[in-house]
């Protein structure tokens, strides 16, 4: 039987926990395809213009993000279809996993657009006792 204590104890942990969820998904999505980095990365190619992109890379890597766009564009200029969408597809992969290392996290490719990163993946991670 729950004393008064262990059951305040339980719906504070259990507010918490349920708390973490929506930042630790936050995280996760970043290296989806219609994540912020790659939607980021897009709108610079686009324009280009690379500040969108530079908000999501510590100021140490921005050299290296910015001789990939240089190179990604011009490839772009080159009006081949398939190589601008390979270059494209480079760039997205670069800055994502520039992004993750600095994050501290590891690169894992990227993502298909339209992953469910909701209740699914919570109901996964507890029927696999592990965390998200």
């Amino acid at each position: 039987m729950f004393t008064k204590s262990k059951l305040l104890i339980s719906a504070l942990l259990l507010a918490g926990l349920i708390g973490l969820l929506p930042f630790r998904a936050a995280f996760a999505h970043c290296d989806g395809l219609d994540g912020p980095v790659v939607r980021a990365a897009t709108e610079a190619l686009n324009t280009g213009k690379i500040e969108p992109v530079l908000i999501w890379v510590r100021k140490q890597d921005e050299a290296e993000v910015k001789e990939i766009f240089r190179k990604a564009l011009a490839v772009r200029k080159l009006q081949n279809a398939e190589a601008a969408s390979l270059a494209d597809m480079y760039f997205f992969e670069t800055i994502v996993r520039i992004h993750r290392a600095g994050e501290g996290a590891p690169y894992t490719g990227l993502k298909p657009a339209g992953r469910d990163l909701g209740p699914a993946t919570i109901r996964r991670a507890t029927d696999r006792g592990t965390a998200i």
